[in-house]
């Protein structure tokens, strides 16, 4: 980072191997006091205005207090925090106010052209985010834990799990991320977070109404969970460059969570990545169609990141497989009133209907488009930000080997399932695909309170290689290091 009194138009930066000139719209926007930060991976420059800087970096201080102070709180304590929080969240009078101010976050999205699926706290969202905070009070986990020991004579070598740090999060304007990233508290962590623009008035409104009064009543630091109040982008950019996180958690997709990705990488902290989302099912020369139908249409329910976005057929049986899938989706879609898109790869738009249009929902807005479109490869790695109409691909190959090396190819390696009544097929997609989730069923199990019981703080796929030493499910209780304690019993042990 760079101090923008030294730059100016035609200064030249060395952004990792790349030499950057200041042009005139940038040196014009920076202001005394700014923040010029680089992008080694990009080559491009962020400005990072004084106040953002200022307002992030207290908020990180803050936070690193709350961890030394939280280390002095009991177990118990934290567990009644979940509870109050719950407890909070379930009433009436509460949630109200939180319901308002969502209402009020919606509309001004919408008036911006912006979608609003994810926004919009419903009644079950409310409810998942009650049960997320109570699963994690229940959840018998203690912040200090010994893991293992080692015996020597005279002496003992003991490897304890004890709490990371300030975790730093940026989130998707998701309601619900407050019962995501509360997890941390249980493993003695604490939390700084900006959240999406679109969402800050409803963040506002659940630290005011349930997070704060919550921490209070619990005993513990008032600052072990940390909003940012801010809409800029750049106070992304700020707090995942500040090397006092213990960890940088990115939830979203695109380009932006790449780049979020880089700046904490270049930082020195540690990052969980979600990137590219959409799982693929690869159909064997041996299904059963009525269970190929029930997996289609369950993982096409709504657009996250574990909905089906690529379908492979086997040629020999393209024109049976694809009529079962092609039914499936528009099931799915009924369900949602809006019928589905399909782009056909190659010779699968043969077996799918070529005139039908639809309309489609898009960033707010009803457009008329083609229910089926013909597509190259290339489409095999797009994922589709579908709101209404179930959007995905379809595919023909020859062989199973052919669908997993297009996989391996195109795919952001992330889900892939195998549906199949062969064994050998399902064994051969487990030892070949390139994917942290691989299974035989729907794809949406992908899902760390669906699948482990525990609220998720992020999914991360393998776009970038595999992970070290952990799954790509990042929950509350997975955010650890590990000491080690000798206790040694012999006063006259030596080297």
């Amino acid at each position: 980072m760079a101090s923008t009194s030294r730059l100016t138009s035609g200064d030249k930066v060395l952004v990792g191997t790349r030499v950057i000139e200041i042009d005139d719209e940038f040196s014009t926007s920076l202001e005394d006091g700014d923040i010029v930060l680089g992008i080694a991976s990009s080559g491009s420059l962020k400005r990072i205005p004084s106040s953002t800087q200022t307002l992030v970096s207290d908020a990180v201080m803050q936070a690193v207090s709350a961890f030394d102070d939280l280390a002095t709180c009991s177990d118990d304590a934290v567990n009644t925090f979940f509870d109050e929080a719950a407890s909070l969240l379930a009433r009436d009078e509460v949630f109200d106010e939180i319901a308002q101010a969502n209402s009020t976050d919606v509309a001004s999205a919408r008036n911006r052209g912006r979608s609003t699926t994810r926004l919009i706290l419903s009644s079950k969202m409310r409810s998942d985010m009650v049960s997320a905070f109570r699963m994690w009070r229940d959840l018998e986990l203690s912040r200090e834990e010994k893991i293992s020991e080692v015996i020597h004579d005279g002496w003992v070598v003991e490897q304890w799990r004890s709490p990371l740090g300030v975790i730093g999060f940026v989130f998707e304007g998701r309601p619900n991320v407050f019962a995501d990233a509360t997890g941390v508290l249980k493993t003695g962590n604490t939390v700084v977070f900006r959240i999406g623009s679109d969402a800050l008035g409803t963040a506002n409104a659940i630290m005011r109404r349930v997070i704060h009064p919550a921490l209070e009543k619990a005993g513990l630091p008032r600052n072990a969970v940390v909003l940012v109040d801010s809409p800029e982008h750049a106070a992304g950019w700020a707090l995942f460059s500040d090397a006092r996180l213990a960890l940088a958690v990115a939830r979203g997709s695109g380009s932006a969570v790449a780049e979020l990705g880089s700046i904490a990488q270049q930082s020195g902290v540690s990052v969980s990545l979600h990137g590219t989302g959409g799982a693929w099912m690869v159909v064997g020369e041996s299904y059963d169609p009525v269970r190929l139908s029930a997996l289609v249409e369950h993982s096409l329910d709504r657009k996250v990141c574990n909905t089906l976005n690529t379908v492979c057929v086997p040629a020999s049986r393209a024109q049976d497989i694809i009529a079962i899938v092609y039914e499936s989706a528009r099931r799915a879609g009924r369900t949602r009133g809006h019928a589905p898109r399909i782009h056909a790869v190659g010779r699968s738009i043969d077996f799918l209907p070529s005139e039908e249009t639809v309309s489609v929902v898009r960033d707010g807005q009803t457009l008329t488009e083609p229910l089926v479109t013909l597509a190259q490869n290339d489409v095999l790695g797009h994922e589709f930000e579908w709101e209404e109409n179930p959007e995905f691909s379809i595919v023909i190959v020859d062989a199973i080997e052919e669908a997993v090396n297009l996989f391996n190819q195109y795919s952001p390696k992330f889900i892939i399932t195998i549906v199949s009544e062969s064994e050998d097929e399902i064994q051969y997609v487990w030892s070949r695909a390139n994917a942290p989730f691989v299974g035989d069923g729907m794809t949406r199990w992908v899902d760390g309170q669906f699948a482990l019981l525990r609220p998720e703080l992020g999914l991360s796929n393998w776009e970038n290689g595999r992970l070290f030493a952990r799954s790509g499910i990042l929950s509350g209780d997975s955010a650890f290091t590990v000491r080690l304690r000798s206790r040694q019993s012999n006063p006259h042990l030596h080297r």
